[in-house]
């Protein structure tokens, strides 16, 4: 009788530990949400990189827009 008592409380027990790892790993992904000083300064980084890019492709953009203009210029000032 005694293995049969145990064999009925076997599943319950082993619904017992699933909840209880579920419940775990949901608290060490919530944990993962928080970003250490590493990661902070990494993002900090690639901002900053991010917009020195953009700045220099908006150089780059008004450096080709001045030489249009230029171009333009000399263009206009040849066909008077």
């Amino acid at each position: 009788m005694k293995s049969m008592i145990e064999s009925k409380s076997f599943p319950m027990i082993c619904r017992a530990l699933l909840i209880m790892f579920a419940f775990a790993g949901v608290g060490l992904l919530a944990a993962c949400d928080n970003d250490g000083p590493a990661e902070e300064m990494g993002e900090k980084i690639d901002n900053t990189v991010e917009d020195a890019g953009d700045a220099i492709d908006d150089a780059a953009d008004d450096a080709g827009d001045a030489i249009e203009d230029s171009a333009d210029e000399v263009e206009d000032a040849t066909d008077k």
